[in-house]
């Protein structure tokens, strides 16, 4: 949930700031950006693998959604289905209470993502079922090459060298 819930931030607060960062920071996503997406590396101590999934951008596009109601899966984010992350992530943005009861209009930047690379857990020894799980992010089977329509906000740039 941690993960989900920082994607949330991430996505309302660059669907908040997209237009506005124009001036001196560095530019927004361009088709052709190397981009990845990571996931795992808890603990203090011990810390759990980090799986990613990499890619370019083969094309952007800005949208408007409602920012509605997060779903209530029930269970606590380690008994998390890939399932449930694929319906608390077709919902985001989202929040937990609306203020006012009235639901907003938010801009989020979508892209299409070119599939170059990625690294999955492939049991929950391997690692816990999250976004990235047996070859899929989310519900979306990974092949090399394959476009997958995907927030933008859930990617950072790639480091160089990788």
């Amino acid at each position: 949930m941690a993960v989900a819930a920082g994607l949330l931030v991430a996505a309302v607060g660059a669907a908040e700031v997209a237009p506005a960062a124009t001036s001196g920071a560095a530019p927004g996503p361009q088709v052709g950006d190397c981009v990845i997406f990571r996931e795992g590396a808890a603990g203090l101590l011990l810390k759990t693998p980090t799986y990613w999934l990499q890619g370019s951008i083969a094309a952007i596009a800005r949208e408007q959604r409602q920012l509605g109601l997060c779903p209530r899966i029930g269970k606590p984010a380690a008994a998390y289905t890939p399932a449930d992350y694929a319906l608390l992530a077709a919902a985001m943005p989202c929040v937990a209470e609306l203020a006012g009861g009235v639901p907003l209009t938010v801009e989020v930047l979508r892209v299409r993502l070119r599939v170059a690379d990625w690294e999955t857990p492939w049991s929950p020894q391997h690692g816990t079922t999250g976004w990235l799980y047996r070859g899929q992010f989310l519900d979306q089977p990974l092949e090399k090459g394959a476009l997958i329509d995907v927030d933008a906000a859930w990617f950072e740039r790639c480091e160089s060298g990788r």
